[in-house]
């Protein structure tokens, strides 16, 4: 295992000293797609690679915590990782499963409004979504609009735009990720929700969390917030860097990793 993860602008081992210090005081948080497992045509074909399951089951038997937030439902996440002794943030927040949980508990905010963004792309459906190369995938009250591999992916963008611009107007919030939008109800979750939540305990006060897109920039807002009011400790902020990733994911974390081997490669640091 490396003693000093590959970096790029930043000295990962002074940063993450902290939580290596005082592992029963620390969390170990991950996006999934685009940070732990490779970005896919079709979500339901991507995979965890055994080595960053081994390094996630190995932080799980030091630190206090170890979670992945993802835009996945919190089961499927869980599936994925394949790890029960993980915490899981699912839907961008409006699922949280612990460890030893069979189901996830849902967000209290969106009670009575699983439906809005399912009727909304109902009545938005006469076969443009088809037409236009869209795939739709359910997530209970976020429904998601992909066009990675559609025949024509600029045609596609295109439409959805549109389709966000009329997501807006019906009362929902379009949240865009790697070639996906998601309409969902407005309030409640995010990951900066997910963070909070995962954070609450009180023996947590030093935390690390990585992850590839524009909805991550949310997770690392909570993050340094926690750490300005007192809560924190030590707050890291691990941008993982793409081809796809929005620019402003090197502007707002405290330094970079190239690709999923980057951010393997200090998991693995901090599992030594």
């Amino acid at each position: 295992m490396p003693h000093h993860p590959e970096t790029e602008g930043s000295d990962w081992a002074a940063a993450l000293a902290p939580l290596r210090e005082e592992p029963g005081q620390a969390a170990i948080l991950t996006d999934v797609d685009g940070t732990l497992a490779p970005i896919v045509e079709r979500a339901e074909e991507a995979a965890v690679p055994t080595a960053a399951r081994e390094a996630l089951a190995a932080l799980a038997d030091r630190y206090a915590l170890v979670g992945c937030i993802s835009g996945r439902r919190a089961e499927d996440a869980r599936r994925l990782v394949g790890l029960d002794s993980l915490a899981y943030a699912g839907n961008h927040g409006l699922e949280l499963l612990l460890p030893g949980e069979e189901a996830p508990r849902a967000d209290p905010s969106v009670a009575g409004r699983e439906r809005e963004a399912v009727d909304f792309l109902a009545a938005v459906d006469d076969g443009r979504l088809e037409a236009a190369g869209l795939r739709q995938e359910d997530k209970g009250p976020i429904q998601a609009l992909h066009w990675r591999g559609s025949a024509d992916e600029a045609a596609a963008e295109s439409r959805v735009h549109e389709i966000a611009n009329e997501a807006g107007r019906a009362g929902l919030e379009p949240r865009w990720g790697r070639k996906v939008l998601e309409p969902r109800p407005r309030g409640g979750g995010g990951k900066d929700g997910a963070i909070a939540s995962l954070l609450a305990d009180e023996r947590l006060d030093r935390a690390v969390y990585a992850g590839d897109d524009r909805t991550d920039l949310d997770a690392f807002r909570r993050l340094r917030q926690l750490q300005e009011e007192g809560r924190l400790a030590a707050a890291v902020c691990v941008g993982v860097l793409s081809a796809e990733g929005p620019p402003e994911l090197a502007e707002e974390c405290d330094g970079t990793v190239t690709g999923l081997d980057g951010w393997l490669a200090i998991l693995e640091w901090l599992a030594e």
